[in-house]
């Protein structure tokens, strides 16, 4: 019995999901709860504002219910094994797929690849997160989210100047990610 002991927390939380999975948590329900709170807490936002806070809120859902999911299994798996990351993010890949098939089954509700591939990345980051520790992914994380602003906003600020409309902050934000670039690399040259 105690060597199922480990099983059970992942377990748990993947009944949790299910739980979140069933027709009673659809969008229109979950707006009905979150609503009140972000009239209150933005009492001037619109109709479109609401809508888009409540997407977000739903999605982040997902982000932590994988994330915690996935490091769950890490630890009932044994975080010193040699790839400590497979078995727990294929679990949790499998979960998110039951997850949005079961979904697509109710009336409320319908099942999303794009959800899938959240919560399994989702997974993957808190797998990474985890085994490679915090300083080491934040610092390549910021790395490619400024190649993202460098690169994809020249080719913004292109297609702005070539439809002649106003690119309004991409003219600071990308010479910004752009010097930020060079900085890094700069600074890692040196050390």
């Amino acid at each position: 019995m105690t060597k199922a002991l480990p099983f059970l927390p992942p377990l748990a939380w993947s009944a949790l999901i299910a739980w979140f999975s069933s027709a009673g948590w659809h969008g229109g329900a979950t707006l009905g709860l979150l609503e009140p709170w972000i009239r209150a807490l933005l009492p001037g936002a619109a109709p479109e504002q609401i809508a888009g806070l409540h997407w977000l809120v739903r999605k982040t859902g997902h982000v932590v219910e994988y994330g915690a999911l996935a490091l769950l299994w890490r630890r009932a798996l044994g975080a010193g094994a040699p790839a400590p990351w497979r078995g727990p993010l294929a679990l949790a890949a499998l979960t998110a797929v039951l997850d949005e098939t079961h979904q697509a089954t109710t009336l409320t509700r319908e099942g999303s690849v794009a959800d899938v591939l959240l919560d399994t990345g989702a997974a993957a980051l808190a797998l990474v997160l985890a085994t490679r520790g915090m300083a080491r992914t934040a610092d390549g994380l910021a790395r490619v989210l400024l190649w993202v602003a460098a690169a994809g906003g020249t080719v913004l600020l292109a297609i702005d100047l070539a439809a002649a409309a106003p690119p309004g902050w991409l003219w600071v934000s990308v010479p910004a990610a752009w010097l930020a670039l060079w900085s890094w690399r700069r600074r890692r040259a040196r050390a």
